[in-house]
């Protein structure tokens, strides 16, 4: 495959004004946040409510199909249900929960919309994933040893990552993480291999999974238990259609993740690089980790705007709807600073992140990069 243009290297002045513009393109669009973002958002919460709702409707109505022997109602309203549902669980989890998490929307005072203490619907915490993404992965994102999200803990997809014979199974272990993605988010933080090596203590571990444990149970009982349980002897089709409305949002979500963060020229970056790191560095160090995807705006609504993952990691806080306008005036900054700007269609992207699964799980060596600044940017 093919490898995108090269980076220029920036000297010190260089820098400093590449993290000035961006920084005054995040003050400009933070004025004009107000009335009409909150809107938008009550939009799509309503919209997931809708959709939640017709899905669970139409799965009742495909059990009713099965107790009076309809096939066509059974097979048109069970499909239908679980798209729309799947639909809802998408929106709710992209572009209302990850985006609310980040304080996007902080500044309404609304309850429900208030990032620290929103709680999505997956089996992951909200507290669990503002520590693992909000701040690891915001702060140090696609650090060496800083990072959890490189990999997972699970996958090597970067050359700089230590082989290991495991890593041969990698192309089956990312296919089997991708349909349970919201089981590896809400384990993430317990770091497992610490506690099966000893290294964490049993009563430790029992502390930090009670809350983690609870939030599956509430999730298991709501999806495969309450609901099914409501279309009684025909739960079957009620019971199914949340169990693929979840993988298919799983697969979706981890489909959308991987693109943005393990194309074919996202990079890592070693811990000594963020020692004394200046604002533009970071920015720097931000877009050379991030990759985008073109598709216009249902492919912006279906992602969360995770579309722009480069202006998601520039400004995690500002209404993620406005990443498409501001995504304008990113890339000719980054144009005039020689840094390239990465984003290409669904298909090419997410074929970089196979390569990148397939190729990894073999022994591989780094390939020589332009370093992110002249060495006199770096004293």
């Amino acid at each position: 495959m093919t490898a995108k243009p090269r980076n220029r290297a920036l000297g010190a002045q260089e820098l400093d004004r590449f993290g000035e513009e961006l920084d005054a393109l995040r003050a400009r669009t933070l004025a004009q946040v107000g009335r009409i973002d909150a809107a938008y958002i009550r939009r799509v919460v309503a919209a997931v409510r809708w959709f939640g709702l017709g899905g669970r409707l139409l799965l009742f109505v495909a059990a009713a199909g099965l107790a009076f022997g309809l096939t066509w109602l059974l097979w048109t309203a069970a499909v239908l249900g679980t798209l729309s549902l799947a639909l809802s669980k998408i929106l709710e989890n992209m572009e209302v929960g990850h985006n609310v998490m980040h304080g996007q929307y902080d500044w309404m005072r609304d309850p429900h919309l208030d990032g620290k203490t929103y709680e999505w619907d997956i089996v992951a915490t909200g507290d669990n994933w503002r520590k693992t993404h909000n701040y690891q992965h915001h702060t140090w994102t696609n650090v060496r040893g800083m990072d959890d999200d490189i990999g997972y803990g699970l996958l090597r997809l970067f050359p700089e990552q230590r082989w290991k014979p495991f890593f041969l199974a990698q192309p089956v272990i990312a296919v089997v993480f991708a349909l349970l993605f919201e089981w590896g988010v809400a384990i993430q933080d317990l770091r497992l291999g610490r506690w099966l090596t000893g290294k964490t203590k049993h009563r430790a571990m029992w502390r930090k999974f009670v809350p983690v444990g609870r939030k599956m149970g509430k999730q298991l009982l709501k999806d495969y238990v309450l609901f099914p349980l409501l279309a009684g002897p025909f739960f079957l089709p009620v019971l199914l259609g949340n169990l693929v409305a979840n993988l298919i949002r799983n697969v979706w979500t981890y489909t959308v993740i991987f693109c943005g963060h393990f194309t074919i020229d996202a990079e890592v970056f070693p811990k000594e690089s963020v020692r004394n790191e200046s604002r533009g560095h970071w920015y720097l160090r931000q877009l050379r980790g991030s990759s985008n995807l073109s598709g216009g705006k249902w492919m912006d609504l279906m992602t969360g705007n995770l579309s722009h993952q480069i202006e998601h990691h520039f400004y995690p806080d500002i209404p993620a709807w406005r990443y498409a306008a501001m995504a304008v005036e990113v890339r000719e900054i980054c144009g005039r600073y020689g840094q390239h700007y990465d984003t290409g269609s669904l298909p090419r992207q997410f074929g970089e992140v196979v390569w990148r699964i397939l190729r990894h799980a073999w022994p591989s060596r780094p390939r020589a990069r332009r370093p992110l600044v002249r060495a006199e940017a770096q004293a």
